[in-house]
């Protein structure tokens, strides 16, 4: 066996050795940061070490304040685990090293990635024609999608973004729901559109954009408009009304583009579809991979219906890229990278291996777990669940904030379980998200009797 071959025989061990523990080991690890820093951050070597030698006491290292996030217990921020087939192809993903910019540079690459792109339109019904792009993560999607946006909001009165720029060019007036994600105000102000330009609607208590509302704003607006919509509200899982938003939004020349992180993967199931109805009315949509498709960090999409923007928007040329466009599809064109790891492979492994009918009971497994906490979580003492539980989301709170954050953190002390806290109508709540494809009904219970005990302690 050469040296290569045993050193990656090892490191799969170790992975191995990890994953086998995650049903017993603290969610959130015990190291302080005081001994991360002490076990790791030793003086640069003056030469080389041995690669096995590396990599056996990296892992013992590291893992002490490796977060298990990848087991079925983590609720926290929406993220999904890895799934056995993702996973593997994200070890090939490293071994191939393909540089996914190009098609010339890794053409079984641009391949997989178009395969992927049609089949993921057709699990969340969206146009056979719209453009598509992998992107690290929804932060960027959002980018992605809503450059496109500036440059044909722009481009119908008369302006060219890419040749003129923002200096003086009209201004652009973006509206979204009161609860959007902060996400789509980063990509915006990235893109140069700051906060004064963005008008907010208000919303339901569900953190649903009301009709109303986004009525009176599209009214007031003059000039180049983009109204941003959501579905899964990050506390909540509630999604706006679609199919209103788009019917007004249609009777203007405004761009809508959709933020479904995690709630666009609803459209994947027949029975949970409804909840993002009209969603393919959109213009650009944005979601994530590494949510409810559990495959590793990192990968988001972003979706087009406007190819000629999405475009673009995003394309460049220089004169030693002469030769790389020989192939169908440069994902150079799509994405604001152009040297990307080819996230592809993940996004294809999953999809192949659950199927359709996989997704879908992924999806509805993930919901109705949710729905056994909210209804477990109920039986506490003080508790008052705030959310109507359509998806994986669950927004709770107890009788006040004290105690509230106190179960919390006695929770999240533990090591049985984490979950995030965050504000809803001024006052301290705890939300969780249901994301990973090895949490079980017995992983809901361990978390709802956690609950109990820390509300005894408190």
């Amino acid at each position: 066996m050469s040296e290569e071959r045993e050193l990656l025989r090892r490191t799969a061990e170790l992975a191995a050795d990890f994953l086998d523990t995650l049903d017993a080991r603290p969610v959130f690890p015990s190291a302080t940061l005081e001994e991360l820093v002490e076990a790791l951050r030793i003086p640069l070597p003056s030469g080389p070490s041995d690669a096995l030698e590396v990599i056996e006491s990296m892992a013992r290292d590291v893992e002490p304040g490796v977060v298990a996030t990848a087991g079925p217990r983590y609720f926290g921020f929406v993220i999904g685990g890895s799934l056995p087939a993702a996973l593997a192809a994200d070890w090939l993903t490293s071994a191939w090293d393909q540089c996914a910019g190009f098609s010339s540079l890794g053409p079984s690459a641009s391949v997989v990635e178009e395969i992927v792109g049609d089949w993921l339109k057709e699990l969340f019904g969206l146009p056979g024609n719209a453009s598509f792009a992998l992107t690290t993560g929804c932060q960027m999607a959002h980018f992605t999608a809503l450059a496109a946006a500036r440059h044909e909001v722009l481009a119908r009165v008369g302006w060219d973004v890419r040749e003129q720029g923002l200096a003086g060019s009209p201004p652009i007036a973006v509206i979204a729901g009161r609860y959007r994600h902060v996400t789509v105000d980063r990509a915006l102000r990235l893109l140069g559109l700051g906060n004064a330009q963005i008008t907010a609607v208000p919303a339901d208590d569900q953190g649903r954009l009301t009709p109303d509302g986004l009525q009176a704003a599209l009214s007031r607006s003059e000039g180049p408009t983009i109204v941003c919509a959501q579905a899964g509200e990050v506390n909540t899982g509630a999604s706006d009304p679609l199919p209103e938003i788009v019917e007004m939004v249609r009777s203007t020349e405004a761009w809508l583009h959709v933020d479904g992180a995690f709630g666009m993967w609803l459209a994947a199931s027949p029975s949970r579809r409804h909840q993002v109805a009209g969603v393919e009315g959109a213009d650009s949509w944005a979601a994530d991979a590494h949510k409810w498709l559990n495959v590793p960090y990192d990968c988001g999409l972003a979706f087009c219906a406007n190819p000629e923007a999405h475009k673009a928007a995003l394309t460049a040329r220089a004169a030693y890229f002469e030769g790389a466009d020989t192939w169908a599809r440069d994902a150079f064109d799509w994405t604001p990278e152009s040297s990307r790891r080819a996230r592809s492979f993940t996004v294809y492994a999953a999809l192949r291996s659950l199927g359709r009918q996989g997704v879908a009971d992924l999806v509805d497994r993930c919901c109705d777990l949710a729905e056994e906490f909210a209804e477990g979580i109920l039986q506490l003492p003080g508790c008052t669940v705030l959310n109507e539980v359509v998806s994986n989301q669950v927004l709770f709170r107890f009788e006040d904030d004290d105690t509230t954050l106190a179960a919390l953190d006695a929770v999240q002390r533990s090591g049985e379980a984490w979950m995030g806290g965050t504000r809803w109508e001024e006052r301290a709540a705890i939300r969780i998200a249901v994301s990973n494809w090895r949490t079980t009904g017995a992983d809901i219970e361990r978390t709802v009797a956690a609950f109990e005990t820390a509300l005894v302690a408190v």
